[in-house]
């Protein structure tokens, strides 16, 4: 088990800009995976779910994760490496960018990691954090994934 680095308060966010990238445990993308997030976000493209004809078509020879499902783990990875004692209300603020470099082929497992290069204070007690997200795929030297996520948290 991954023992969770903890912010008690904005200056422990500030104190920490800029420190090494922080990674979490791999998360496997499977086909029935692939196939829940297609039906939820109703993206069926045969690139995802048709795992006959990826095969036959596609140039990766399998079924590929949409983009938006490896966009969307970095809550969980999130989720299980940091911790905020004393936060009141953490918002999703978005992200300035996002790049799906590679693709992600069904079976994949992802690993996460993430490094805060930036709190913008709002108010008081309230700031705005940029993460550095970098995902990868298992076995690879390039990102499938970079985005800079932002994090709205009031203490």
């Amino acid at each position: 088990m991954l023992t969770k680095k903890e912010f008690n308060s904005i200056d422990a966010l500030k104190a920490y800009v800029g420190e090494p990238a922080i990674t979490a445990a791999p998360i496997r993308v499977d086909q029935a995976t692939i196939d829940t997030f297609a039906e939820i976000t109703r993206d069926r493209q045969w690139i995802h779910v048709d795992t006959e004809r990826a095969a036959s078509e596609s140039p990766f020879g399998t079924t590929i994760a949409h983009g938006l499902l490896t966009l969307s783990l970095i809550t969980a990875w999130y989720n299980q490496i940091f911790e905020f004692p004393g936060r009141k209300i953490s918002l999703n603020y978005g992200f300035d960018k996002v790049r799906f470099i590679s693709p992600v082929p069904s079976g994949s497992a992802l690993i996460g990691s993430f490094q805060l290069a930036r709190v913008d204070e709002l108010r008081e007690d309230e700031v705005r954090c940029m993460w550095q997200v970098t995902v990868h795929a298992d076995g690879t030297e390039r990102p499938v994934m970079v985005a800079e996520w932002l994090m709205q948290m009031r203490y």
